[in-house]
């Protein structure tokens, strides 16, 4: 039996107006759920969600639920999670219908609300507003009028269900019929990650209060350090660097005349004394500034009304010459700041004085390279305080936000927000955390059982094994084979060229290729590295043109598992490279490295639950799976993993008939936290 449901919920909100939907919320309650079977028959429910007390309607919903094999939702996630959370079970299969639609939409962006797409789908049964404007004016779900939410929520029910019977038409029609097996893996992944949502990552206070100070600690020291060389390189005129105006002002010196005509004046072919002098007639010099009393106020700020009669009055005016601050900035002889010059040419024609945190980590890397010592250690301190930033405002709060009361972060991870269908993930969005184990936010998340571990199993380098399979590369399958350590050739190459960097530091280029990446815009050594890339790698470069050339004569590109990417838009430039040439080159490796992934994170919970394990996947970012372990399984997890690893490939061919011939590696860390994890041999 097919069964459509839909649940209605009480929400909280944050004092930053974010909602809480989940059930793990203190005071949020389920209050209603709709059905309805495949052959017409109509059910409501009405829950008090703080007893699991047994009653005649729980008993129907469960036999209901114990019959179906194909439960039909918009947004499984959330129903499976309230279903579970409110004492139900159920072990059948999904169909979410927006999932669904996303797949469809092949990679064109279109809402995916229920609403939206009823419209488009021009559906009999639309989605009702009978209680939008309730909703609008924030009144709790459980005080609107019963038989308006009970309407509301069987609308939202008939709609759903007559939409599943138009997308499965759609999905076995010749168009979309590639897409059947990806759909198949999508709403099987949606239950594992309302599994995952459901079981939390366990979270230490303590640990996360330690991690909190010591951020601060270094992040109010790099503010002071950055005020006084501020100071030194500016004089007395304020700045504030979370401005790019004024961030760029004390990096280059220089301010632009008109930024809006700044791009039309530069070329990336000009000569260096073209160059030169458009820099020279664009921009002007900054200087360092002397503060002075404003003589028109004398520092007050402010000055006294003069009545007719000559008489001074009580009423104040702002002082226009000072701006009401009592001090006039006089700019001496000497020119302010660090007086940095851009990289190149084309850099300028490209960036301008941009300080955007890509930019400015390239002229870091500059700076190291002409052995500019205060400049280099300026910008390394103004990227390390972004990244403070963003590392106690995203993680730190938000980990203190969405920490519920069983001490446990449910991980959301969605499955429509990306465009290949890589996960991504909010409250807190974990899928930005910095890879590796330098990064102590990590320490916080630990097993919730005493003496457990946490285990992460990474695939070496997938993207580029799944750019050397796609592009049957005939020397990068040789070097994945042999072991080659491709991120120290990168490191190499760039290295040779002048710029020496690390092989850490290599990582942000090696695939960059595969993704788009030219040398435009880059400094000279990674430049020099991106066109060895692309010679070296001859085989990756000819399915790039393969690529492109599919893209003009169908308008779309199809992955060998079946996804669809469509550029309507894309058009040949005179140069014969196309438009959106990035995203199409982009795209099929991204999403057949997330369909290994996603397959991957399946087969292991398919065969942990095998083996009857206590432990538990609890999250995944990028290509990694991280396992909470108990204490006494840790062999027994690994063995899982190994166990999937050796049986992927046949495991790839049943599922999209792909013989996937390049080697896929999981490599498996363990530790007492996330962070703190060694090589598990």
């Amino acid at each position: 039996m097919k069964l459509t449901i839909d649940v209605e919920n009480t929400v909280s909100r944050l004092p930053s107006g974010k909602l809480l939907v989940d059930p793990f919320t203190e005071g949020n309650k389920l209050v209603l759920l709709c059905a309805k079977t495949d052959d017409g028959q109509e059910y409501s429910f009405w829950f008090d969600h703080s007893t699991h007390k047994t009653d005649n309607a729980r008993v129907l919903l469960q036999e209901l639920l114990d019959k179906t094999t194909t439960l039909i939702c918009h947004n499984a996630q959330h129903e499976l999670i309230w279903l579970w959370e409110t004492g139900f079970t159920y072990h059948g299969a999904v169909f979410d219908t927006m999932l669904v639609e996303y797949l469809f939409q092949q990679s064109i962006k279109e809402p995916l609300s229920l609403e939206a797409i009823g419209k488009r789908y021009e559906l009999e049964n639309q989605k009702l507003s009978t209680v939008k404007e309730s909703f609008k004016n924030g009144v709790p779900v459980d005080e609107i009028d019963g038989d308006t939410l009970l309407e509301y929520c069987l609308g939202d029910v008939r709609a759903t269900q007559e939409l599943a019977n138009q997308l499965r038409i759609k999905m076995f029609s010749a168009k979309y019929a590639s897409l059947q097996c990806i759909i198949e893996l999508t709403n099987n992944l949606c239950i594992l990650l309302a599994k995952i949502y459901c079981r939390g990552f366990s979270i230490d206070k303590e640990v996360l209060t330690e991690v909190k100070s010591e951020f601060k600690t270094e992040q109010n020291t790099i503010k002071r350090e950055l005020d006084e060389q501020v100071y030194k390189l500016m004089g007395d005129t304020p700045i504030n660097l979370a401005s790019p105006e004024q961030l760029s002002m004390v990096i280059y010196s220089r301010k632009p005349v008109d930024k809006s005509m700044w791009s039309d004046n530069f070329s990336k072919y000009m000569k260096k004394q073209d160059f030169n002098a458009a820099v020279n007639t664009n921009s002007e010099y900054v200087y360092r500034t002397i503060a002075v009393q404003c003589k028109d106020c004398f520092g007050k700020g402010y000055n006294l009304v003069i009545k007719k009669d000559g008489t001074t009055g009580k009423a104040k005016r702002i002082c226009r010459t000072c701006d009401h601050t009592g001090i006039i900035y006089v700019p001496n002889k000497k020119i302010a700041g660090l007086k940095f010059t851009a990289p190149s040419a084309s850099w300028v024609a490209n960036h301008g004085f941009s300080t955007s945190k890509t930019n400015i980590k390239m002229l870091e890397e500059t700076a190291k390279r002409r052995g500019l010592s205060e400049a280099q250690s300026f910008l390394h301190k103004v990227i390390r305080l972004s990244a403070l930033d963003t590392y106690l405002s995203s993680f730190v709060e938000g980990i203190e936000t969405f920490t519920k009361a069983d001490n446990k972060l449910h991980v959301r991870l969605v499955q429509h927000r990306t465009t290949t269908g890589r996960l991504a993930s909010d409250s807190p969005n974990l899928q930005n955390m910095p890879r590796g184990n330098t990064f102590p936010i990590k320490k916080v998340f630990r097993s919730r059982w005493k003496d457990g571990c946490i285990i992460e199993a990474d695939f070496a380098q997938l993207e580029f094994r799944a750019a050397a399979f796609l592009g049957d590369d005939e020397i990068a399958k040789k070097e994945i084979n042999s072991g080659f350590d491709v991120h120290s050739y990168t490191a190499d190459i760039i290295s040779s060229s002048g710029q020496i960097i690390t092989r850490q530091e290599a990582k942000a280029h090696t695939f960059a290729p595969l993704f788009g990446a030219t040398g435009f815009g880059r400094t000279t050594a990674e430049a020099a590295y991106y066109k060895q890339f692309t010679e070296k790698y001859s085989g990756i470069a000819r399915w790039h043109t393969k690529l492109a050339n599919e893209v003009m004569s169908t308008g779309m590109v199809t992955t060998p598992t079946g996804r669809q990417f469509a550029f309507p838009k894309a058009e040949r430039r005179q140069g014969g490279t196309i438009t959106y040439f990035t995203a199409v080159k982009n795209y099929p490796v991204q999403s057949i490295s997330t369909d290994i992934v996603q397959l991957t994170l399946l087969l292991v919970e398919e065969e942990m639950r095998k083996r009857k394990l206590k432990s538990m996947i609890v999250n995944s970012v990028h290509d990694s799976i991280v396992v909470d372990t108990y204490f006494s399984e840790k062999d027994h997890v690994k063995s899982c993993i190994m166990y999937v690893e050796q049986q992927l490939r046949k495991s790839f061919l049943q599922k999209f008939e792909v013989d996937f011939t390049v080697p896929l590696v999981l490599e498996c860390k363990i530790g007492n936290n996330w962070m703190e994890l060694q090589e598990y041999s």
